[in-house]
């Protein structure tokens, strides 16, 4: 079992890792000085450079980390909470989760922050949407750096606040701050569901701390499947659904593309939606001893991968398909959950995290070549005017439809492996999920990329490549995604798992607690190879049937509509899954709280309250004449006075 120490020498770099990326604040400042042209050079050199830090600090742990043998150690900075035997720590814990994420996190950031200098350099906020988005990487940092569920509620709360600020950043766009709303409520929900856990976790363990929890679940009395532990997971899981989009709290995620591009690439690819599964796997050993809950995730997985995708289809926002894309890429993660692959998991948010920022900034440099259109009908032919986007956007499309070389291919055919081992049914559906897939991301790229253009001439003057700023990161992503997946090469090539070996030690409590359930692929090398021949077969023949439809045939959007009728209509709307939550959550709420604010806050409270004034108000007007000054009204109460006393004396007394 993996044993952890307590060092002191990192406690600077860890902390300085954690705190560097609010250092845009003081850009925020900055932008408000006279040389604006200045100010946002100043702005982006701080916002770049921090998260550049963070990145290469990152770097140093894990290099000090493997030098010392790769063992997990804490550090330990204060007691945080202290309520009678309950000791909270700000602390953090430093093991292979901890820092496979934060490469991710601060590498991928960098380069979105990179590109963020230029496509943001038009708009009056610079320096807030900097600090904004600096924030957010300081609450994805608190997230997996904290030592505890409570620190990492903290941070999960801190990316929740970052992306209400960043969705609805162009605030003065009503519907974007709708869709702010949106996001935060709807987060808000699954939190809820996170926060019963811990409380859950603390009564069963008596603590929060990840080192005390699992010790204590690795040995725990009550075995698998056991009722508190299926309350347990199954609680920490509807905090999963919100933050990384499952079904049913995944709507609010393809609405978050109101916000600028960036944004869409920061929390799709490297941050928000990743917590649900970094805060699963964290959780491993709880999850091994709660059977019944995989099950739970791999099917709610498996089918929010399917509904994404058949929507994703007929979608003509260059970026709401992208965004049902990340749903359904996230569904297939948490199908590898359900099925216990965890380690291949991560290797799918990992690849993902590559060829899902290079398709978002790649979209991003369309809009910004397009005078901000996102219509895809009013795109084609940009291939000629835009070299580089397309090259890096093609290369992200044949990394996320899973052909090889392309790091999409390697992680998706491990978990889908892992899922044939697991459930037929379930792999099937992930089959379907692939064709689809391949082919509504070729879709997106021959209507965006090939044919005539379709736009205004005023668009099609304003036609240019974006600047090096913007496709520096494009070039390095596209890298990223093309050679990436090499780290987690399958056995039946021979060579060595990197990542899989890496992350191994991490699961060791959850093998004393249920160590059959980790079984690894026990696939014979033929039906390996099958595998991986179907699934690159089911990616290429979708990708020749959108090839066919969308360049040879030349078929539009307005064209599919037409084909399909009802059917149309019913995917695009998204199965009108918003506007059932509208009827059947929403207006009955908002009902309820009109009602409760006519008959409960009008009536009832102000009813007694105001009462209350009136009776004072009243009683005092009376009375103020018993103060008048007036020598003959007192004389007359002096006489009403004796008669009564008189009269009360006479017949009563």
């Amino acid at each position: 079992m993996q044993e952890i120490v307590m060092p002191s020498n990192n406690q600077a770099m860890a902390l300085l890792c954690l705190l560097v990326p609010v250092l845009p604040f003081l850009g925020f400042i900055l932008n408000g000085l006279g040389n604006r042209k200045l100010a946002k050079g100043l702005v982006s050199l701080i916002g770049c450079g921090t998260v550049l830090a963070s990145f290469l600090i990152s770097i140093y742990l894990f290099l000090d980390f493997t030098a010392n043998g790769s063992r997990a150690y804490m550090v330990d900075y204060y007691d945080w909470i202290s309520v009678g035997d309950m000791r909270i720590g700000f602390s953090f814990l430093i093991d292979q989760l901890t820092l496979f994420m934060m490469l991710m996190v601060t590498g991928i950031g960098f380069f979105i922050h990179l590109y963020s200098a230029g496509y943001m350099s038009h708009d009056v906020n610079f320096g807030k949407f900097f600090s904004f988005i600096n924030l957010f990487m300081f609450s994805m940092l608190l997230l997996v750096m904290g030592s505890n569920y409570v620190l990492m509620f903290v941070g999960w709360e801190g990316v929740g606040l970052c992306s209400y600020l960043l969705i609805g950043f162009w605030n003065i766009n009503p519907s974007y701050n709708n869709a702010a709303k949106k996001a935060f409520v709807m987060n808000r929900i699954g939190d809820l569901g996170f926060l019963l856990g811990i409380f859950l976790i603390f009564m069963t363990f008596g603590s929060v701390s990840y080192p005390q929890v699992f010790i204590q679940a690795a040995q725990y009395a009550g075995g698998v499947d056991s009722a508190v532990m299926i309350t347990i997971t199954l609680l920490l899981f509807v905090g999963a659904m919100g933050k990384s989009a499952q079904i049913p709290l995944f709507t609010w995620l393809p609405d978050a593309m109101a916000g600028p591009t960036p944004v869409s690439a920061l929390i799709h690819a490297a941050t928000m939606v990743t917590a649900g599964i970094y805060m699963v796997v964290r959780s491993n050993v709880l999850y091994a001893l709660a059977p019944s809950t995989l099950e739970v995730i791999a099917i709610i997985g498996a089918a929010t991968a399917v509904l994404a995708a058949t929507i994703g289809l007929v979608q003509n926002d260059i970026k709401k398909v992208l965004a049902y894309s990340t749903v359904s890429q996230l569904g297939y993660m948490f199908l590898a959950l359900g099925v216990m692959a965890f380690s291949s998991s991560l290797f799918h948010v990992l690849t993902h995290a590559f060829f899902k920022a290079l398709l978002f900034l790649g979209a991003g440099s369309v809009i910004h070549a397009m005078s901000n259109e996102q219509d895809i009908r009013n795109m084609g032919g940009l291939r000629k005017y835009l070299p580089i986007t397309f090259v890096t956007f093609l290369i992200g499309t044949l990394a996320i439809s899973g052909i090889p070389p392309f790091a999409g291919f390697f992680s998706k055919d491990e978990l889908l492996a892992h899922t044939y081992q697991h459930s037929t049914t379930l792999w099937a559906l992930g089959m379907i999920t692939s064709f689809m897939t391949s082919f509504y991301m070729f879709r997106l790229l021959f209507l965006t990329f090939f044919g005539t253009f379709r736009g205004t001439v005023e668009q099609k003057n304003h036609l240019h490549e974006s600047p090096a700023s913007m496709t520096i990161p494009l070039i390095v992503l596209a890298i990223l995604s093309t050679v990436g997946g090499f780290i987690g090469m399958p056995e039946v090539f021979g060579a060595e798992h990197v990542l899989a070996n890496y992350l191994s030690p991490i699961f060791d409590f959850a093998r004393v607690a249920n160590g059959p359930a980790l079984a690894p692929i026990q696939l014979d090398h033929a039906t390996e190879y099958m595998l991986m021949g179907l699934s690159v077969a089911v990616a290429l023949i979708a990708a020749i049937i959108a090839y066919v439809m969308y360049v040879s045939k030349n078929t539009v959007p307005a064209e599919e509509k037409e084909r399909l009728g009802p059917v149309h209509n019913l995917v695009y709307n998204k199965y009108y899954i918003d506007e059932l939550y509208n009827t059947i959550i929403v207006r009955p709420v908002m009902w309820l709280s009109s009602f409760f604010h006519r008959v409960v806050d009008m009536l009832l409270v102000d009813g007694i309250v105001n009462g209350f004034g009136k009776f004072v108000s009243g009683s005092g007007r009376t009375l103020r004449y018993a103060q008048s000054g007036v020598i003959s009204f007192y004389v007359l109460v002096m006489v009403f006075s004796i008669v009564l006393i008189l009269f009360l004396n006479f017949f009563i007394g």
